[in-house]
């Protein structure tokens, strides 16, 4: 596929962007972050080496689905120099509702997890990407029906994910405004893989910051973030990585009191289980202490 030719093309100069930035911290030490730490990087490598196997699998998948949607739909798009650039911009559209929706749906967030649980935010974070990429896929339906061709759609992807590779850094300052609220930036992205406060939930887009502008999800940097995740895993085991939230949600579901609380815990934002769980013992608490005093 272009798209993986793209990717596979690119690797080598990653990797040197990865020992410049290596070098950088060693020259420049920040007692802050610590730069980088072997053993999450070489954590992060081979995660991002098991998702491009995953990928060949959920990418062949995705093609098939691309082309029959295609081939069904009456509508037809030309591909052209003029034509790619608008096509471009509907994905990114679409890549933010997508990129949104895996933050906000428990089941979809099990996938993107992977690339938020480093402590550490440096080149080779980028490399934490999903083994279960496939639901990432489904957004782009809409793309095919309107008559895109697939390898339109994959390279496209892949032109969308190539760009968000230098933005993972601290050694980059905050740019002006009138850049930072167009585009992705370093600092955009700061805020977008923090764990705190405000930070939570913010800064959705893929090439452009407008549309969380738009859509209200654009937080701008004001403080030092804290990376990782909320309650974090504590491993550098690549399997537990890409797979410790599917684990987590099976375990919630025994717990559910019923088929809709079990739907719930699928559907529902990440946390929203243990605060129903947290409001009913806070619920039976008052009952007790009622019957006490009665």
């Amino acid at each position: 596929m272009d798209n993986q030719y793209l990717l596979v093309i690119s690797v080598p100069a990653l990797l040197l962007l990865m020992v410049i930035e290596m070098v950088y911290y060693r020259l420049h030490p920040d007692e802050r972050t610590g730069g980088y730490s072997a053993r999450d990087t070489a954590a992060s490598l081979a995660v991002g080496i098991g998702g491009s196997l995953t990928d060949v699998a959920y990418k062949t998948v995705a093609l098939l689905m691309f082309v029959g949607i295609y081939e069904l739909s009456p509508f037809r798009v030309h591909v052209t120099w003029l034509t790619f650039p608008l096509i471009l911009i509907a994905q990114d559209f679409l890549y933010y509702w997508m990129h949104r929706e895996h933050h906000l749906v428990r089941v979809l967030w099990a996938a993107h997890v992977v690339h938020h649980s480093s402590l550490k935010f440096n080149f080779s974070t980028s490399a934490r990407q999903p083994w279960t990429g496939l639901t990432s896929q489904f957004f782009y339906i809409p793309l095919a029906f309107a008559g895109v061709p697939a390898w339109t759609i994959f390279l496209c992807s892949s032109v969308i994910m190539l760009s968000q590779f230098w933005i993972h850094t601290e050694r980059f300052p905050r740019l002006p405004d009138r850049i930072e609220h167009v585009i992705n930036t370093p600092s955009n992205h700061r805020v977008h893989h923090a764990s705190q406060g405000d930070y939570l939930d913010r800064n959705f887009g893929g090439i452009f910051m407008i549309w969380d502008r738009v859509f209200g999800t654009y937080a701008h940097e004001t403080g030092r973030p804290i990376y990782g995740l909320t309650k974090n895993i504590d491993t550098f085991n690549p399997l537990r990585i890409a797979t410790h939230e599917y684990g987590a949600i099976a375990r919630d579901m025994k717990l559910a009191a019923g088929w809709r609380q079990r739907l719930g815990v699928l559907v529902n934002r990440p946390g929203w289980f243990e605060e129903q769980r947290a409001r009913a013992a806070g619920a039976g608490a008052n009952r007790s202490a009622q019957n006490s005093l009665s």
